[in-house]
C-alpha cells in the first residue's frame, strides 16, 4: 500500500494561543497525500502546535488516509481505529481524519466512527486551521475542485536526507476504467510554472537537494494552463536553480513523450533519468477493458525508443493482474512483455474491484486466488531480472544520497544512488563515512534482490551535508512499496 508519514503517534489540541499543542500525523498512500500532510503540519506549526513522534504523546491525532483500492481502505480503517484506542488510554483529546477515505465515505465513515473528532475530505488541508482553533465541525469535506497546493502553502517536510516531493497538479483527466482517483481528486489543475519554481526555491534553501516531481498524470502537466507551460519547460528550470542537484519524475502515462523531455532524461545533468510510468498491463484486449486508449504496440515502441535515446534510464512501471476478462494467454503475454523489457522495477498489483469503477461492471471476474498466484508468478520473474541488474553494479562507483541510519541499525547509514527513487525503490547500505543528506562516492561490493552495499570512498562528499531545516514527521510504520496505479 502507500506509505507516507512517521511512526503511529499521537497529537494534542491545547487551545492553539497556549503554543504547546502536541500533533501526531500518521499519512497513508501515496506521495501526493505526502504532500498533503505535510501542509496540514505546516498549518499545525502555524496555529501553536508541535509535532511528536510518539502518538501517545499527542492530544491531536490526524489520520491522512488513503480510499483508492481495497488493501488501502483496509489498512485506513485500521489505523483509525488503532489510534482511537488513545482517546481512553493516551492523551489524545481529538482525533481527525483526512484525505480520501472521508472523501469517498463522508457518510458512512461518520456513521461508523463515532470515536472520530473531524473529517476533512481531500481538499481541505488548510481547514486544519479550524480544527486547531476548535471551531471546525466535525463534517468538513469539500469539493476536491476547490484546492491546489500553493507555493504560499505552509508545509513542513518529513522526508529523510535532502529531499523532497514537490507536486505539479492535482486530480486527473483520464478515464480509466479501474481508477477512481478522479472521483476523488477531481479534474487536473496543473500549478503554474512561476508557482512551482519558487517553491522549489523555497525547498533548496531549507536544504533540499532533491525534487521529486509528482502528479497523478504528469505526463499531461500544463494542457489545462493558458500560459502555455510545458512539462519540459518547467522540469528544466527547476534542475537550473542553483542548489538542486537530482530532479526525477514520477507517474507519467505512457503516451508519446515530446522530444524535447527525452532530451532532458538523456542530457541534463541534473535531471536523473528516471522513468515512473504505471503501464498496467500489455495485452490489447486488456488495454482495452482498461480504458487506456492505446494497445501493446504503443508500449514496445515506447520502451524501445526510451531505451535508445536514454541509454542510462531505469525504468519503473506497475501491472495490474486479475483484471476482469484477464485471460491465461493475456496473462502470459505481460509475462513475455516483462522478460522483453528488462524493467529496472516493477510494482504488481491484484486487481481491487471498486464499485464505482467501470471495470466492477465487467463480466469475467478473475477468481482472486489465481489472482494472487499470478501476481506470485509475474513478481518472481520481475525479481530475477533485478537481481541481475543489481549484480551488472558490483564493481561500480555510484553517487548516492545519504539518508540516515539503517531501520535495522543507527550504526549503518543508508542511501540511494540516482536510479533508486525515495520509499518504492531498493537502497544502498554504506560502509565508511557519511553524514545524512551528502552525496557521496562509494563502490558497489555487494547486491541482493532490491538493495545494495556500497563502501563510501575515502574522499570529500560531492555535496556536503546541507542542513535541513525541518522536522521528520508522517512516516508510515511500514516500509511498503507505494501503489502507483495512475
Amino acid at each position: 500500500m502507500a506509505s507516507t508519514t512517521a511512526p503511529k503517534k499521537k497529537a494534542g489540541t491545547k487551545a492553539a494561543s497556549s503554543g504547546f499543542g502536541k500533533v501526531h500525523f500518521v499519512s497513508l498512500g501515496c506521495p501526493k497525500n505526502r504532500v498533503d500532510s505535510e501542509v496540514m503540519l505546516g498549518v499545525a506549526e502555524a496555529s501553536g502546535y508541535r509535532q511528536v513522534n510518539d502518538a501517545e504523546d499527542a492530544e491531536v491525532i490526524v489520520v491522512n488516509t488513503c480510499g483508492f483500492i481495497d488493501a488501502a481502505k483496509q489498512e485506513s480503517i485500521e489505523t483509525i481505529l488503532e489510534l482511537a484506542k488513545l482517546k481512553t488510554s493516551g492523551n489524545c483529546k481529538r482525533l481527525v481524519v483526512t484525505g480520501c477515505l472521508s472523501q469517498r465515505y463522508p457518510n458512512e465513515l461518520a456513521e461508523g466512527m463515532p470515536e472520530v473528532d473531524h473529517f476533512l475530505g481531500s481538499s481541505d488541508m488548510l481547514r486544519m486551521k479550524d480544527v486547531f482553533g476548535g471551531t471546525a465541525p466535525r463534517m468538513f469535506v469539500g469539493r476536491p475542485q476547490d484546492w491546489v497546493v500553493s507555493a504560499d502553502d505552509p508545509r513542513t517536510l518529513s522526508t529523510r536526507g535532502a529531499s523532497a516531493y514537490l507536486k505539479l497538479a492535482e486530480g486527473c483527466n483520464r478515464s480509466c476504467s479501474f481508477c477512481v482517483i478522479p472521483q476523488l481528486r477531481g479534474k487536473q489543475r496543473s500549478r503554474t510554472a512561476i508557482d512551482i519554481v519558487s517553491e522549489a526555491k523555497r525547498l533548496v534553501d531549507l536544504g533540499v537537494r532533491e525534487l521529486n516531481l509528482v502528479s497523478q498524470d504528469t505526463v499531461a502537466y500544463g494542457r489545462d494552463l493558458k500560459d502555455g507551460g510545458t512539462l519540459a519547460n518547467t522540469v528544466r528550470e527547476l534542475a537550473d536553480i542553483d542548489g538542486v542537484h537530482w530532479v526525477r519524475v514520477f507517474y507519467l502515462y505512457p503516451e508519446k513523450l515530446d522530444d524535447a523531455f527525452v532530451d532532458l532524461l538523456a542530457n541534463h545533468p541534473k535531471v536523473v533519468p528516471y522513468v515512473d510510468m504505471p503501464i498496467q498491463h500489455a495485452a490489447d484486449n486488456m488495454l482495452r477493458r482498461m480504458k487506456r486508449g492505446h494497445g501493446g504496440q504503443r508500449l514496445r515502441d515506447l520502451v524501445t525508443r526510451l531505451r535508445t535515446h536514454v541509454p542510462e534510464l531505469t525504468f519503473r512501471t506497475a501491472f495490474i493482474v486479475g483484471h476482469p476478462g484477464e485471460t491465461e494467454t493475456e496473462f502470459r503475454e505481460l509475462v513475455d512483455f516483462v522478460k522483453w523489457a528488462r524493467f529496472d522495477r516493477v510494482g504488481v498489483f491484484e486487481y481491487s474491484d471498486e464499485s464505482s469503477a467501470a471495470s466492477s461492471e465487467l463480466a469475467g471476474k478473475v477468481d482472486p486466488k489465481l489472482a494472487h498466484e499470478r501476481a506470485l508468478e509475474l513478481t518472481e520473474v520481475q525479481r530475477t531480472i533485478s537481481r541481475e541488474i543489481n549484480d551488472a553494479l558490483i564493481g561500480k562507483t555510484l553517487e548516492i544520497l545519504v539518508e540516515g541510519p539503517s531501520e535495522e541499525s543507527e550504526l549503518v547509514m543508508v542511501g540511494r544512488h540516482r536510479g533508486q527513487a525515495p520509499d518504492i525503490d531498493g537502497q544502498v547500505f554504506l560502509s565508511g563515512p557519511a553524514l545524512p543528506g551528502e552525496i557521496r562516492r562509494a563502490e558497489v561490493v555487494e547486491a541482493q534482490d532490491y538493495d545494495l552495499h556500497a563502501e563510501v570512498l575515502d574522499e570529500e562528499p560531492l555535496l556536503p551535508v546541507a542542513a535541513v531545516r525541518h522536522k521528520r514527521a508522517p512516516t508510515n510504520p511500514s516500509r511498503r512499496p507505494l501503489r502507483t496505479l495512475a
